[in-house]
């Protein structure tokens, strides 16, 4: 059986202002309104074994994913299992923890496919084919990665030295893994041919993976080994214990495991690639948008005068771009960024600079995704706070309450259930309520529709950290000691 294992998560640092570390790349919507996530369940779910797919994320991510997967029409959601980081780590603990709970579930003989949720591939049917390729190859105790044939001398990605001939179709063994080169390298690498770029996508069956990592990492492996015996849960989503996790070493798959093991091959792609690593390599996606006569491609609303080769993406705004050329342009709201195209690589530059300086749209976007539904703030002042709250069906926020700030909710779609102190009641649409401070209440979707709230928030302070939760169905309520 091949099971996909889709690794979804990320810094969101190089596609800022629209990737942030609360909902990173694999997040983010294309041009045809389906994200990278959506589109690699699509292939994943080509070619899974009865469905079963395999998602490792951070916990913070976990309801990110599964709402994404519940709008996907060929998804079993029952056969969605979830692996939840507590924190982040490198891929080596990642796999060698998902090799170990497909063997305990699906067999020693079953093969992982490894899928990072932040790659773009359109030609799904050579995807499925070079799978196959690389699933008989694991089958026969190979470590199998993907290959891209390089298109130009890029200094962005790890290339790998293709050497003998494996069989009849293709397939080499690999001599060498190659670092990131610079562009005199990556020029004959691509003048020389037998190099590929390092796809970080991967195809082993689970014993060989342990097998080798025993042998190569041990200290991978026994770490996880224990991170996996001491899981918190054991029926998915499945937690890891915070301690036994960290303990796992901060180590790639590459350097813990395939730059050491023997019996390595790679397939060289037949399907189209992109990791979309900036906002050049998305600004020349053909899909993204249409180019207009002088190169300029637009997502949003723009209006360009005298403007070359731009690429403007804005969601609500209307972006003027007069006189300018080979600028992306980027406006979220509540963020715009102006780039050189050379020079995209840079904006993780200003992430780091946002975050030395403790700004949150580092992490957060003004529309915020909680596990019951989402807020956007519509004003942040240092007197009161608005936010429009949509709660989806059957949901129900955290009882809690307030030191320093009152509320009041006001109904503008659907039907809500309030509780403010002891008193529970239905507010309908144009209804009001008042929520004074240091009182207990809570929000709930009875209904079958999403629902819309305006909160207003009045007091001397209104971050998220003056929320006291007593209960909560998404276990945001800290473990009392005993």
């Amino acid at each position: 059986m091949l099971i996909p294992v889709i690794l979804s998560g990320g810094a969101g640092t190089r596609l800022w202002p629209v990737s942030r570390s609360a909902y990173p790349k694999p997040f983010m919507r294309m041009a045809d309104g389906e994200s990278l996530l959506y589109k690699t369940l699509t292939r994943a779910l080509r070619v899974a074994g009865e469905g079963n797919v395999l998602t490792v994320t951070g916990r913070d991510f976990y309801f990110l994913n599964r709402d994404e997967y519940a709008r996907h029409p060929g998804a079993d959601i029952d056969r969605m299992r979830f692996l939840l980081e507590p924190a982040g780590r490198n891929t080596a603990p990642a796999i060698v923890l998902a090799a170990l709970h497909v063997r305990e579930h699906f067999g020693a003989g079953a093969s992982l496919l490894i899928l990072p949720a932040d790659h773009l591939i359109n030609d799904v049917d050579a995807f499925v084919a070079d799978v196959a390729r690389a699933q008989a190859l694991a089958q026969d105790g190979w470590l199998v990665t993907f290959g891209i044939p390089p298109q130009h001398p890029d200094t962005g990605f790890g290339y790998i030295k293709q050497g003998a001939q494996i069989g009849h179709s293709g397939e080499r063994e690999i001599e060498a893994f190659v670092e990131k080169p610079n562009l005199e390298k990556a020029k004959e690498y691509l003048a020389g041919g037998g190099y590929v770029w390092n796809s970080g996508m991967f195809c082993f069956r689970a014993d060989v993976l342990l097998e080798v990592a025993g042998t190569t990492c041990p200290d991978v492996l026994a770490a996880a080994r224990t991170c996996h015996a001491g899981a918190r849960t054991h029926e998915s989503p499945i937690e890891y214990d915070k301690d036994k996790f960290l303990a796992q070493p901060d180590i790639s798959i590459d350097y813990a495991v395939m730059e050491r093991a023997p019996r390595r091959a790679v397939v060289a792609a037949g399907f189209d690639w992109s990791d979309i690593g900036s906002w050049k390599a998305i600004s020349e996606i053909p899909s993204a948008a249409e180019p207009d006569a002088a190169g300029n491609r637009v997502l949003g609303k723009a209006v360009v005068v005298g403007s070359e080769n731009c690429y403007i993406q804005s969601d609500k705004r209307i972006v003027a771009a007069v006189g300018v050329k080979d600028l992306v342009i980027v406006d979220t709201g509540d963020a715009v960024l102006v780039s050189d195209r050379e020079h995209a690589q840079q904006v993780k530059q200003v992430v780091e600079q946002l975050r030395d300086d403790g700004d949150v749209v580092v992490r957060h976007h003004q529309t915020v995704h909680r596990p019951w539904g989402s807020y956007t703030v519509l004003e942040d002042e240092d007197d009161c706070k608005v936010k429009r709250l949509t709660v989806k069906p059957g949901e129900v926020l955290s009882l809690q309450l307030h030191h320093r700030r009152s509320e009041h909710w006001t109904v503008v779609q659907g039907t809500a259930k309030v509780r403010v102190g002891d008193e529970e009641f239905l507010l309908e649409r144009n209804e009001s309520c008042y929520i004074p401070v240091e009182t207990l209440h809570r929000l709930e979707n009875p209904t079958g529709a999403d629902i819309h709230l305006i909160e207003v928030q009045c007091g001397d302070y209104f971050g998220e950290d003056d929320i006291v939760r007593l209960e909560d169905r998404y276990g945001r309520v800290p473990a009392k000691a005993t």
